[in-house]
């Protein structure tokens, strides 16, 4: 079943955000919101049979779009949800004229960062951490 993509809320964002396992403290609506004022944003919430499934959360950052936050929920992973969000964000970012995707990931999270490579990024740089694994990984696509 092809996921069906809207616009969502920062609530929803929110609510899919704590039910994902990769996150140990997720962002509170306040975080979002402060993120979100007076720069141009991106709000998507993936459904599948009429459930909610996964999100993606962008905004201006720069001159470029940064896809600031997104998940899927286990059980929906898997079954094109990622695929189908990044390729509304791409399709979105790319109709209001921004040249270029920006993401950062940490080390730790391998399936993020392949997803990533095999949808058209580049690691761009780096920043290090005392851990290995929690060093940020910042990736770029030109659109």
């Amino acid at each position: 079943m092809k996921p069906c993509i809207r616009e969502g809320t920062i609530e929803e964002a929110v609510w899919i955000s704590a039910q994902l396992p990769e996150f140990v403290a997720p962002y509170p609506a306040s975080a979002y919101r402060e993120r979100l004022a007076g720069v141009p944003h991106l709000i998507l919430l993936a459904c599948v049979g009429g459930k909610a499934a996964g999100f993606k959360v962008g905004y201006e950052l720069e001159g470029s779009f940064y896809s600031w936050m997104g998940g899927v929920l286990p059980d929906y992973r898997r079954r094109g949800v990622a695929r189908a969000l990044a390729s509304e964000q791409e399709s979105w970012a790319k109709q209001r004229g921004y040249s270029r995707l920006l993401m950062k990931s940490r080390n730790e999270h391998r399936a993020m960062l392949i997803f990533a490579l095999s949808n058209g990024f580049s690691i761009s740089s780096v920043e290090k951490r005392p851990v290995l694994s929690a060093n940020r990984i910042w990736l770029e696509k030109v659109l």
